[in-house]
């Protein structure tokens, strides 16, 4: 009915372990981080650079895809936000960051656009 006290103590001494015992409690949790790394934090901050790296390449004339799903042509590139023409005569003024994707690279207008 009673657990005999030689198997208490035997029950006792198995769980006090040196740090080897420690390490190996660990290492699954240690191997979790690092496969998270692997899975989700690298691939999100490869893809953030890319991002950067397109919109510091974005300019006048470039067919852009907003994070709405609305699609324009740029035309006006500041530091922070980008003037884009979603219809004839109708431009929005969008935060640069908001760009989702470039569809095609327009080829560079020039400054002073003179209609005549």
């Amino acid at each position: 009915m009673f657990a005999t006290p030689a198997y208490a103590q035997a029950a006792g001494g198995a769980a006090a372990g040196g740090p080897e015992a420690m390490l190996i409690q660990f290492l699954p949790l240690i191997a979790l981080v690092v496969l998270f790394y692997f899975l989700m934090i690298r691939p999100q901050q490869k893809r953030m650079k890319l991002h950067q790296q397109m919109l510091g390449a974005l300019k006048r004339g470039d067919t852009v895809v907003l994070s709405s799903g609305m699609i324009g042509k740029v035309v006006r590139v500041e530091d922070k936000e980008v003037g884009v023409e979603i219809a004839t005569g109708v431009t929005v003024k969008v935060v640069k960051s908001m760009v989702a994707d470039v569809r095609a690279k327009g080829e560079p207008a020039a400054a002073n656009d003179a209609k005549a």
